[in-house]
């Protein structure tokens, strides 16, 4: 039965995902009404969700941490939340190698507590937002949904332990939960400090695109606005305590990644630096079958990576208010 939410708390709201995911289910659906709750950490810039006042009492903000339990219950309760969408983590692998107990904090304590509160709140469907790095790091197949993790990072094992707690309430407790994983996203207000953003805004002042060691490092890209599109679907169609890739069929390597930006930024290749790798253990590629989100949710990626590129490129070049206000935020908190 499809599941038709009402009012949806979205953790994570102020960041990059979960922004566009708050923007997107307040455009297309007119009978919900979204609360995002965010901590608002460096990477949870308010001046990301500025334009979603335009849409009135349709739309909260509630500044909190998802470890705070007695605030999350107040937050499910006041707002009669039916639907609570998990995007609220620490997601930067390299931060998780230098300080990885914050990423235990949030990722994976955090997610316990909301879906405590979730649970006592009689929540109709809870929606865990994971990623394709608990499986590790894979040398040609794709990993489907059944496959085991092996996650090679303390983000990725933060993240993985948060999943196993969402599937193991739906297992000990009947709770209606939903686990999505998606590969590599990219586009609009992603905070400059992944791969592509970074480096474009690098090489758009003239320096050059750093690449870790060799550059040959694979990933599997997916435009932000096709993966938010996927988590919608799960939110409605998905079979409850069942996982879903969201993921494409297209393969870059980092190296690669560099020279199609150098291009779109009007330089050569030769801006491009190799730089020694900091991540000990470092992945080498990433690949997962979506097969089973496009047979059960009637879900596929629909732009491709050179125009979504493109799009991302110009949107970076003509929204340096958005870039001024990250540096103004980091600021305001002492960062």
């Amino acid at each position: 039965m499809e599941h038709i939410p009402r009012n949806v708390l979205i953790t994570g709201g102020a960041g990059f995902i979960g922004s566009q995911f708050a923007r997107h289910l307040l455009k297309t659906d007119s009978s919900l009404c979204v609360v995002v709750f965010d901590k608002l950490t460096y990477a949870g810039n308010p001046h990301s969700i500025k334009d979603l006042e335009l849409f009135g009492n349709r739309y909260s903000f509630v500044r909190g941490d998802i470890n705070d339990l007695m605030m999350v219950r107040d937050v499910l309760k006041q707002h009669k939340i039916d639907t609570v969408a998990n995007f609220a983590a620490e997601t930067h692998v390299d931060r998780s190698i230098h300080g990885s107990l914050v990423f235990t904090d949030s990722n994976d304590r955090g997610t316990h507590v909301l879906l405590m509160a979730s649970r006592e709140a009689g929540v109709a469907r809870y929606i865990q937002v994971s990623t394709d790095e608990v499986y590790g790091s894979l040398e040609s197949h794709n990993a489907t949904e059944e496959f085991p993790v092996h996650p090679g990072s303390p983000y990725a094992a933060a993240k993985a332990a948060g999943d196993l707690m969402v599937l193991a309430f739906y297992n000990t407790y009947k709770m209606p939960v939903v686990v999505t994983r998606c590969s590599n996203n990219y586009g609009p207000y992603q905070y400059p400090e992944k791969l592509i953003p970074r480096n474009l805004l690098r090489v758009l002042k003239g320096q050059t695109f750093q690449i870790y060691g060799h550059g040959r490092q694979i990933r599997n890209w997916i435009h932000v606005s096709d993966h938010l599109k996927g988590v919608d679907a799960a939110m409605r169609r998905a079979r409850l305590g069942e996982i879903y890739n969201f993921g494409t069929d297209v393969e870059y390597s980092n190296r690669q990644i560099a020279s199609m930006i150098c291009k779109l930024a009007g330089k050569a290749d030769s801006s491009i630096e190799e730089i020694p790798d900091p991540r000990p253990g470092h992945d080498f590629r990433y690949g997962i079958d979506s097969s089973k989100a496009q047979k059960e949710l009637g879900w596929k990626p629909q732009i491709s990576f050179p125009q979504g590129l493109s799009d991302t490129v110009n949107w970076y070049k003509s929204n340096q208010h958005w870039l001024e206000s990250i540096e103004s935020w980091k600021k305001e908190l002492g960062v």
